[in-house]
């Protein structure tokens, strides 16, 4: 039945390489969760459906088309999500996961509250029909688009409302951190892009993208350098994300200026995708080190290199993406947001952006420098008494799933010809396939 009344389901070049990001990065993280909670075991046995209830529910955020359907989506992955940070029921993981909750709660209320004033306006939630009445409308539309606003900077941990994140990512589980950092924290932004660049398409408000530019700049720094005083590598990767996540906000300023959209639009996007493999594979080295090392403080890293030599490397290559050096997938994506700031001489943006990956090159060359230091005996010795699992063996498989990740956020660099072919669809999203409308000859 289609839209209002039925449930839409959209299939596009964004939702496909969501899609892909979706698969490829819980396939690692899901083969590493192996390892830790055996299918069989007693703890696999409550582990693994809520880990598939996550997924299932990000497999339908890219596929939905109507505000409600994503509703639904976002709040099976924050549920889930919020379960699997408090997993191992430490103090610090439950006070993270409540915290989370929480303020994803508060999230949920504002969205729930703009879906139900759309609908009132409008009659319909279909992310389609929105788009041709929702521009100039009146003030109950703009209260609802605000609402969604701050709900998804919320949900996406967008500086200042990013308090959640540090704690959560750094508590959750090694494959929990890696998929909420590369995949739940972009779900909001996906939903972000959606609104702003399909259903506003030609009717963005300047000044709101300007404003959404300045928290990212804000997001960038204060992200950055809140990983560069930290002394536990995991919550110092979590810091790095809410940075990275920074950059993800410049392409609202940067597409609304002329002939800058489509550098912006795609350097944005590939830096979501590069990101997330990135991103995941330093989680996943990092639990590896928390493991065979029974600490993550950077000054019990000693030896790392020696230990997990595969996770060590893997923590590298991811890091030479974060950085954004060539070359990297990440250094494509930032290098295309950077041209479209020159393009236009925004020359405040490209500071920005210059010196977000200079100070990442500080922060990731700071933990590399610990993880190579030689071990001493005392340090051996020593483990970190808040932590457990001191001498635990990292099995290959373990390091190897960081590793693939890593590949791919470098590989990313020279492959990069099927994504750009992918977003030639454009910014926003103008192949779309409606399962309520023929397909004609012409779309491909």
């Amino acid at each position: 039945m289609p839209p209002p009344i039925g449930i839409g389901l959209r299939l596009d070049a964004l939702s496909l390489l969501m899609l892909w990001l979706v698969a490829v990065v819980g396939a690692a993280a899901g083969g590493h969760a192996l390892f830790l909670q055996p299918p069989g075991s007693a703890a696999g046995e409550r582990f693994w459906p809520v880990w598939l209830l996550m997924f299932a529910g990000l497999n339908g955020l890219f596929l939905s088309a109507d505000l409600f359907n994503l509703y639904v989506a976002i709040e099976l992955v924050t549920l889930s999500g919020v379960a699997l940070v408090a997993w191992d029921g430490r103090g610090a993981a439950l006070r993270a996961a409540m915290r989370y909750l929480l303020l994803a709660m508060l999230a949920s209320l504002a969205y729930l509250l703009a879906v139900a004033l759309l609908y009132g306006e409008h009659g319909t939630l279909d992310l389609y029909l929105l788009a041709q009445g929702v521009a100039g409308g009146s003030g109950a539309t703009r209260t609802a688009l605000v609402l969604v606003a701050v709900s998804l900077l919320l949900k996406a941990a967008i500086f200042p409302l990013h308090v959640w994140l540090p704690p959560a990512h750094s508590n959750a589980p090694g494959p929990v951190s890696a998929v909420l950092s590369a995949l739940v924290v972009k779900t909001a932004l996906y939903l972000l892009y959606r609104l702003w660049f399909w259903t506003l398409d030609g009717h963005q408000p300047v000044p709101v993208a300007t404003l959404f530019g300045l928290l990212g700049a804000a997001a960038i720094l204060y992200g950055s350098i809140g990983a560069l005083v930290q002394s536990r590598l995991k919550i110092m990767v979590a810091y790095s994300t809410v940075a990275q996540l920074g950059y993800l906000m410049l392409v609202f300023p940067l597409s609304a200026l002329p002939a800058a959209g489509a550098l912006a639009w795609n350097g944005a996007i590939y830096h979501l995708l590069c990101h997330g493999l990135a991103k995941a594979a330093m989680f996943l080295a990092a639990a590896n080190m928390l493991l065979a090392l029974g600490s993550d403080r950077l000054k019990d890293l000693a030896g790392a290199d020696r230990r997990v030599p595969l996770s060590v490397f893997a923590f590298g290559l991811a890091g030479v993406s974060l950085m954004g050096l060539p070359p990297s997938g990440g250094f494509l994506a930032k290098w295309l947001m950077l041209e479209a700031a020159w393009t236009q001489r925004a020359w405040g943006w490209m500071l920005v952006l210059l010196l977000g990956s200079l100070l990442a090159s500080i922060y990731v060359f700071r933990a590399l420098g610990a993880m190579f230091t030689a071990r001493s005996a005392e340090a051996a010795s020593s483990a970190d008494p808040e932590r457990t699992g001191s001498g635990t063996r990292v099995g290959w498989g373990m390091g190897l799933a960081a590793l693939v990740l890593a590949l791919l956020a470098v590989v990313a660099g020279f492959a990069s010809a099927p994504v750009f072919g992918l977003l030639e669809a454009g910014p926003p999203f103008e192949r779309i396939v409606d399962p309520a409308a023929p397909v004609q000859e012409s779309e491909r």
